[in-house]
């Protein structure tokens, strides 16, 4: 499977200034659509994006904003590179693989943090991330956040289960119809999916605490040791897990107008943008400028410091 890296690499080569003519410049022409990629069914990045652009499309009269559905991260960081997409969602561990930021794309800011799910049927004898070998487990879709997190962890930790790749939604289905043994999703909370699955069948969730520590040892920075509330799923309790921060990411050649507008909207109109979500609720200014290693955008950058003077 190609890295990652090489695929924005490649993706980014082939359309360096494609889109500059489209962007909205102060006495240039209005921006005609604005594309916020997502996340797949089930998935909180499709709500939350969702909202965001109609949030976003009320501050920029002309111009058609979009959300579109994706398979997330990975998806979402190659569509910005080849300019299918000028906004996009991303967990921060895809977005800064191998240390660097993803070329011709920078940040408009830190939102929300997604909490790993490791989800059994409550009578299931697995008991640990170990169990898992050999084992039909749902790794998330092809190119999501779950899929570059999961494999990331079970390749640190020498697990190895024969892995399928769902969307959130498939692999809630195929686990109440015991086509699956467990699911990792990598999600906000609540995520649709898993509260969608509690109300079907008596569920759990996995410990992984000893995981977060070992991530958070092996790739400093994007880890961080959390704890999936007992009031997030009905009849599920508390669960010690591993909690990833998600970005916001624009292409570098997006106007810094337009991404000065999108910021504003989105660190100003929370409420309305995380409405279901409380834990998307914690989206603020103070910690929006913590992107790691991907540097915020010009009209990003100019929008925290105008805010903190």
């Amino acid at each position: 499977m190609l890295s990652r890296r090489g695929v924005l690499r490649a993706a980014a080569a082939s359309a360096a200034g494609a889109a500059l003519g489209a962007c909205s410049v102060p006495g240039g022409p209005v921006l005609r659509e604005l594309v916020l990629l997502t996340g797949p069914p089930g998935a909180v990045f499709r709500e939350i994006g969702a909202a965001m652009a109609t949030a976003i499309g009320a501050h920029l009269p002309g111009t058609s904003v979009r959300a579109k559905p994706t398979a997330a991260s990975v998806a979402n960081l190659h569509l910005l590179a080849t300019g299918e997409g000028q906004l996009g969602l991303s967990a921060i561990d895809a977005a800064e693989d191998g240390g660097r930021p993803p070329a011709g794309i920078s940040a408009v800011g830190r939102i929300y943090d997604s909490f790993l799910h490791l989800v059994v049927p409550r009578d299931s004898p697995i008991g640990s991330l170990a169990d898992l070998t050999g084992r039909t487990v749902s790794l998330g879709a092809q190119g999501s956040s779950t899929e570059f997190t999961s494999d990331r962890l079970l390749a640190l930790r020498g697990v190895r289960p024969n892995g399928v790749r769902l969307t959130q939604a498939d692999a809630a289905t195929a686990l109440v119809r015991g086509q699956i043994e467990a699911l990792l999703t990598l999600t906000g909370i609540p995520t649709p999916a898993i509260t969608d699955l509690a109300q079907r069948m008596p569920v759990r969730m996995v410990p992984l605490a000893e995981e977060a520590a070992a991530l958070a040892a092996r790739f400093p920075g994007p880890y961080v040791p959390a704890t999936i509330p007992a009031t997030t799923y009905k009849g599920v309790r508390a669960c010690p897990t591993v909690a990833v921060p998600n970005l916001l990411l624009a292409r570098d050649n997006l106007s810094a107008e337009v991404v000065r507008t999108v910021t504003s909207t989105v660190f100003t109109e929370v409420e309305a943008i995380t409405q279901g979500h409380p834990e998307a609720r914690r989206i603020n200014v103070r910690t929006g400028i913590a992107t790691g290693v991907v540097p915020l955008h010009p009209g990003a950058a100019a929008w925290f410091t105008a805010v903190k003077r």
